[in-house]
């Protein structure tokens, strides 16, 4: 299906995508995937693969909270509340006028009037996640570090119910404390510290951020390679 045929809401995501540089274009699916196990199935992948898209409506001001969680998890309202301000669920109206796409094929990003955003931690799981793509027939492939990038960094948080967060999760690496060893050293040419790749805000921000926030600083590091010199 060539993009100019895809629904209007599809078409703004792809887009998006192409104007971040993302390399993965929205894939039209068969089958229509209203629901996380529904795209699971379509794809055959994990359930916790699925990036869904979560909308609350904020109290004070009734601007879009946009939590995209994992899958597998739920979403702990009070913990959203905690972060973005007393909330309450949306309808599919509110959905519909602050998104711009229905219940179902709410894409992370380009949305018709620019919602809060919180990501799950539980994301980071896994090395590749699937989003909505602004149908319930269309998703796109990222990663977890990609999200965060697409989503202008918003911040990754634990969002989920604390009976359901593994005490010991197994999927997120042991890292060391902190990616460089020595005194970090910038590179004038990049603006990235020429051991371990992090840019002056990332190395200046560290102790401060959670261990979600500095998985998804880790995982951008390796894309992050000194242009050749001249010959």
């Amino acid at each position: 299906m060539s993009t100019d045929s895809l629904p209007e809401g599809v078409q703004r995501v792809a887009q998006a995508l192409q104007a971040a540089a993302h390399p993965h274009a929205p894939r039209w699916l068969e089958v229509a995937a209203r629901t996380a196990q529904e795209a699971a199935d379509a794809l055959g992948v994990e359930l916790g693969q699925i990036a869904k898209s979560v909308i609350f409506r904020r109290r004070a001001d009734a601007r879009a909270v946009l939590v995209v969680t994992s899958g597998d998890r739920r979403v702990d309202e009070r913990k959203v509340a905690a972060q973005a301000g007393p909330v309450g669920r949306a309808d599919a109206e509110f959905v519909k006028a602050r998104t711009g796409f229905s219940i179902g094929g709410v894409s992370p990003l380009a949305h018709l009037e620019a919602p809060v955003v919180l990501i799950d931690r539980e994301l980071f799981r896994f090395g590749e996640i699937w989003a909505a793509a602004g149908h319930p027939n269309a998703v796109f492939r990222l990663a977890p570090a990609d999200l965060v990038r697409l989503t202008g960094n918003a911040p990754v948080l634990d969002v989920v119910p604390d009976e359901l967060v593994p005490t010991a999760p197994t999927a997120v690496p042991v890292r060391p404390a902190s990616p460089c060893v020595n005194i970090c050293r910038m590179d004038a040419a990049t603006g990235w510290c020429e051991g371990c790749r992090r840019t002056i805000d990332e190395i200046a921000a560290w102790s401060r951020l959670s261990a979600g926030e500095r998985e998804a600083v880790w995982l951008r590091l390796p894309g992050r390679t000194r242009p050749a010199r001249p010959a």
